[in-house]
């Protein structure tokens, strides 16, 4: 029973026990690992009394407790039993182990620094974690008007060829993946739970459609339950996987602040919509706007120029009516017959056939097993 075939390394061994001994974030231990080396690291905290000193000089003291206090945390969690466990359902579900220097590991992650994962546990496909690609968060108790906004967003990013990342929740979360898996796009849940317990059960089924389309992801063992602390401490890796996160609705006190409040913290754009000022669900919103000089957002476009996408020269149809026609009548999302666009549009079924060649030699239309779709860029 292998999740990889150099367990048996102590680079790989070492780092597979701090993933198992630590909580989410932990900081001490971050900093000792990335001070010593996951090996040596272990070896400090349960063997030696070396202490680690950011520069020459500084006062033991602080350190020394430090360490101390972790020791006490880490030695509850060495349980041979339940990291055999853990690695038994691993194995059984076909979870793969990610280590900080592995060729897939997210680079992205390092600017969480000490408080960065020791590992990633992960269903599906790990090039997904690389992005690009954009966090689309908000509110479990969506609106109807949120999940409209969340479904165009997130659909027409993932038909652009960007990963929609989010945390699998109810509300706002569950649309964005649902919305990216319909565009036939790539989309990735970051859980608080092990990738083999699906939390909310209710989504159970959408879990097994991101394991085929993109990557279920956690840096808790699996076995490990979801928590009030490890929701929260997850929304630190939806942030630094993103290029850029998007708040579509959120109450005052929503997670999906947390999650903005780590973007902000890390550099990454962020973004609001708004919605009615009598709308509770966009209350957190609009305090991002107000106060923490979040972007305004209200269309795929404004999420492009968060991204710092530049926007393309005028095409080819600002000049003819035709096209004008024949582009409104594309979409980026679904596939539609020449057929179709003739009768939307309103144009000859020649006609349409000649511009959507015109359309496809300059990039703006692709021609699909299903018919024909816009290029967004």
């Amino acid at each position: 029973m292998r999740i990889r075939p150099d367990a048996e390394e102590p680079a790989v061994r070492d780092g597979l026990i701090w993933s198992l001994l630590v909580e989410p974030g932990d900081g001490v231990a971050g900093a000792l690992v990335d001070a010593l080396g996951a090996v040596d690291a272990l070896d400090v905290a349960f063997g030696g009394d070396r202490i680690v000193r950011a520069s020459a000089g500084e006062d033991e003291r602080p350190a020394a407790a430090a360490l101390r206090d972790g020791r006490r945390r880490w030695a509850t969690r060495l349980d041979p039993a339940a990291h055999l466990g853990a690695l038994r359902t691993a194995a059984r579900i076909g979870a793969r182990l990610l280590l900080p220097g592995d060729p897939e590991w997210p680079e992205a992650l390092a600017d969480l620094a000490a408080h960065a994962p020791r590992a990633l546990w992960l269903r599906g496909d790990p090039t997904a974690l690389a992005g690009p690609g954009v966090a689309i968060v908000g509110a479990r108790a969506s609106s109807s008007y949120g999940e409209h906004v969340t479904g165009e967003f997130a659909g027409e990013l993932a038909a652009e060829g960007r990963v929609v990342f989010s945390g699998g929740a109810y509300g706002i979360d569950g649309t964005a993946h649902r919305a990216a898996l319909r565009a036939g796009g790539a989309t990735v849940a970051v859980l608080a739970g092990g990738v083999d317990r699906p939390y909310p059960s209710g989504h159970a089924q959408l879990f097994e459609r991101i394991v085929a389309h993109g990557a279920l992801v956690s840096e808790v063992a699996c076995g490990g339950a979801p928590t009030k602390w490890r929701f929260l401490a997850r929304n630190r890796v939806i942030s630094a996987l993103a290029s850029a996160t998007v708040v579509v609705e959120a109450g005052q006190r929503s997670g999906s602040l947390n999650t903005a409040g780590h973007a902000a913290a890390l550099g990454r754009p962020l973004g609001a919509v708004p919605g009615p000022v009598t709308s509770t669900t966009s209350a957190g919103c609009h305090r991002l706007l107000r106060d923490y000089d979040a972007r305004c957002i209200t269309s795929v476009s404004d999420v492009r120029e968060l991204l710092g996408v530049a926007a393309i020269a005028p095409r080819a149809e600002a000049e003819d009516p035709d096209m004008i026609r024949l582009a409104d009548a594309l979409n980026a999302r679904s596939a539609r017959s020449s057929v179709d666009l003739a009768r939307l549009s309103g144009l000859g079924l020649d006609r349409v056939e000649a511009l959507l060649g015109v359309l496809e030699l300059d990039g703006s239309a692709m021609r699909t097993e299903r018919g024909w779709r816009s290029v967004v860029f």
